[in-house]
């Protein structure tokens, strides 16, 4: 029933696409992100024929496609490749589709993974115009400037190589972040919905060893999602994809919610203890960036600290403020490295064999800042740690 509950969490919480169909192309299961990608709500897209998702001129390859399906099936590596979708406006756009097999329940799916590669042309557009405009200036100074055309015509030939250079950085890191997602998250699905099943009709006399064979694999699958992850939301920071989006909820309530997740990764005896005071409960905050940051480092206490310890997350609220603190009992941060902590990809040397990628406190100090907030910690070697969040009241 956990792996039930995580599958679903996964699957809900992705950035990319997931849609699910039958051996008839008829919709069976659509993800949040998918349906706000084609503009649907789920309601108006289960049950129907995927062909709704497609421009006109696709529906005989599609048929095609899944005739070929349906007859040779797929390999564990997956179909990938970019094609075009229609949303609910009409309006057509690409993406890349990765395409799984599996056999569910005594029933034979197709799982496909949505990638949106819209905002690749927009990059690709605005180097575009970019390099016009740095064209129509050098054409300018040289009209002007006749007696140094020579040396104005060497600085065009510099500006379009190193520009040129630019463009292809850009493209490969688009190309990267598009293989990355795709070539992890279609995988790891697989092996995610593999390993419940194992567990599912796994002999009692082999319980043990398939427990244990499950849980590394899960081990591993969190830690690629995580690596990955914190890539994906990097890149976001750093392109200022993110906006800000304020709603009204009950803090109490969502760290609550946020907490019961979590308990689910902790280790052996490990527990993770809530605790709001104060009479009011309500905040107009953006949630997305605010659970990214409460999972990280409750993820992180939770990493950082051994077994049978407690974890403890405190919020309230002020007359001036909204307060978050988590506090664990795990290794601590050397004092020498402390003034580095929110630096990408910095690790402190205690951390040893444990895995991440040092961007997780770099992530969750840039969505702080987003919301008009500040984090700050308290910190002591082999004692424990606290992070503490705090949000003015508007």
């Amino acid at each position: 029933m956990e792996d039930h509950i995580l599958f679903n969490a996964i699957i809900e919480n992705a950035i990319d696409g997931i849609i699910t169909i039958d051996e008839h192309g008829v919709i069976e299961s659509i993800n949040p992100s998918a349906c706000n990608l084609f503009l649907y709500y789920p309601h108006e897209l289960i049950g129907k024929s995927i062909e709704l998702l497609m421009p006109v001129s696709y529906i005989e390859k599609y048929n095609s496609c899944l005739h070929s399906l349906l007859s040779s099936g797929i390999d564990s590596r997956g179909i990938n490749r970019d094609v075009l979708g229609k949303k609910k406006d009409g309006s057509i756009f690409s993406f890349r589709l990765g395409i799984s097999e599996i056999n569910f329940q005594g029933k034979r799916l197709f799982t496909g993974f949505v990638h949106d590669l819209s905002y690749r042309t927009e990059v690709e557009n605005k180097l575009l115009q970019y390099t016009q405009h740095l064209e129509e200036i050098v054409k300018d100074r040289t009209n002007s400037l006749n007696e140094t055309i020579e040396a104005l015509t060497e600085a065009k030939e510099e500006i379009s190589t190193t520009l040129e250079n630019e463009i292809k950085m850009s493209r490969l890191k688009s190309r990267l972040l598009s293989m990355a997602s795709h070539e992890f998250r279609t995988p790891l699905s697989t092996i995610q919905l593999s390993s419940s099943l194992i567990q599912h009709y796994a002999e009692k006399s082999e319980h043990n060893k398939i427990e244990n064979h499950v849980y590394k694999i899960k081990s591993a699958i969190g830690n690629l999602t995580t690596i990955l992850n914190d890539f994906l939301q990097l890149e976001k920071t750093e392109s200022d994809k993110i906006k800000v989006s304020y709603t009204y909820f009950e803090l109490d309530l969502f760290v609550n919610e946020i907490i019961e997740e979590l308990q689910l990764l902790a280790k052996k005896s490990q527990k993770i203890i809530s605790r709001h005071t104060g009479k009011f409960r309500l905040v107009t905050l953006d949630q997305n960036l605010l659970r990214n940051c409460i999972i990280n480092l409750v993820s992180n206490a939770i990493k950082y600290s051994g077994e049978e310890t407690n974890i403890e997350i405190h919020s309230s609220i002020t007359a001036k403020s909204i307060n978050i603190t988590v506090k664990d009992n795990g290794i601590g941060i050397p004092k020498e490295e402390q003034e580095h902590l929110f630096e990408a990809f910095f690790r402190a040397q205690n951390t040893g064999n444990i895995p991440g990628t040092g961007l997780g406190l770099h992530i969750v100090s840039r969505y702080v800042k987003l919301m008009a907030g500040s984090i700050s910690f308290k910190s002591k070697q082999n004692e424990g740690t606290i992070f503490s969040i705090k949000f003015p009241l508007s």
